[in-house]
């Protein structure tokens, strides 16, 4: 999915230069940034950024500012950071949500030091984006302020189940638009504002960076199920040994086919042998839910592109377009 390591697939050289150059400005300034007068806060704090990450996030800031008559602004430079501390930030206390050891081939900062190191470094660096913030604006603090509160809505909605009277899909589209695609909307909206870009565009792009930033997480899940730890570099299953519920077992807990009843019987607690993932992997590879799922986000996908008319043809929407193309066939 990368153009020589850029997270988001940029075909245009003059494009891609200009991108490296002001992602580099701002991988030097979140060091900065992130900065404490006591030295262990400093070290906690800068720990999961040293691990590394694919600053999708900024990136999708400043490719969104291309569609806009000032792109090089120092205020896209600090709305990209904003963004990726408020992400780095929700990584610390995802971790230890999950109890997780490692993170981007890294420890923990809750296995290198506790959880309640993680949580307060992650509070901190909340509190940092905040600050950032500021600069830029009240009505950049509201929008902030709004996302950081469907954020957390998300986590929270990730460990309670649906209600009976809810439906479990709704409910985990829910989480992932919350989690996942409320940051990455306002990636695209911060970049288009602090650009330069019209109303219009900047509306578009915030509408597709919540729709293509969900749609990833979608082919996340299927990928999980799908790939072999050689294709995707992870081990499939994780989330069902979690019991976390995604979209494909979802939709195959709707099924009312008898013959599904074993795979119903497996799907219904975490799997903690590995005869049990196995067998559940086999059979959710074949069964209807994948394709369900499939089309699920390639809908999702074609969805966001047709938001992109809203910006002239060129290298940076068809970069979007791209990118969006990358999601519906990654979990193809």
């Amino acid at each position: 999915m990368t153009s020589d390591g850029l997270a988001l697939p940029v075909t245009d050289r003059d494009l891609d230069a200009r991108l490296r150059e002001r992602l580099e400005q701002v991988e030097k300034a979140l060091y900065g940034h992130v900065q404490s007068r006591f030295p262990f806060v400093t070290e906690a704090a800068s720990h999961l950024l040293d691990a590394g990450g694919k600053r999708f996030r900024p990136l999708l800031v400043l490719l969104a500012a291309e569609a806009g008559d000032h792109p090089d602004s120092d205020d896209v430079v600090t709305a990209a950071c904003v963004v990726e501390i408020t992400h780095v930030g929700s990584l610390y206390h995802d971790d230890v949500m999950d109890e997780a050891d490692l993170r981007r081939g890294s420890s923990s900062a809750n296995a290198r030091w506790d959880n309640l190191v993680a949580i307060l470094t992650g509070d901190f660096l909340f509190a940092k984006s905040s600050e950032l913030t500021a600069q830029l604006g009240a009505d950049a603090v509201r929008i902030q302020a709004e996302t950081f509160t469907r954020l957390v809505e998300g986590q929270i909605l990730e460990t309670v189940p649906p209600t009976a009277d809810e439906d479990p899909l709704a409910h985990y589209l829910a989480v992932v638009a919350g989690k996942t695609g409320s940051l990455i909307a306002t990636s695209a909206r911060y970049g288009a504002r602090f650009g330069g870009a019209s109303p219009e565009i900047e509306e578009a792009l915030a509408a597709y960076g919540e729709i293509v930033g969900s749609a990833f997480q979608l082919s996340d899940d299927i990928l999980d199920i799908a790939s072999d730890s050689v294709e995707s570099g992870k081990t499939p299953g994780t989330d069902l040994r979690e019991g976390v519920p995604t979209l494909p077992v979802i939709m195959a807990r709707a099924s009312a086919d008898p013959a599904d009843a074993r795979l119903l019987e497996l799907l219904s607690r975490p799997l903690t042998e590995d005869a049990d993932v196995t067998e559940a992997l086999g059979l959710l590879r074949v069964h209807p839910a994948m394709g369900q799922a499939r089309a699920y986000v390639l809908d999702r996908a074609t969805e966001a592109k047709a938001l992109l008319t809203a910006l002239p043809d060129g290298p940076v929407r068809s970069a979007l377009e791209a990118f969006a193309d990358v999601v519906a066939v990654r979990s193809a």
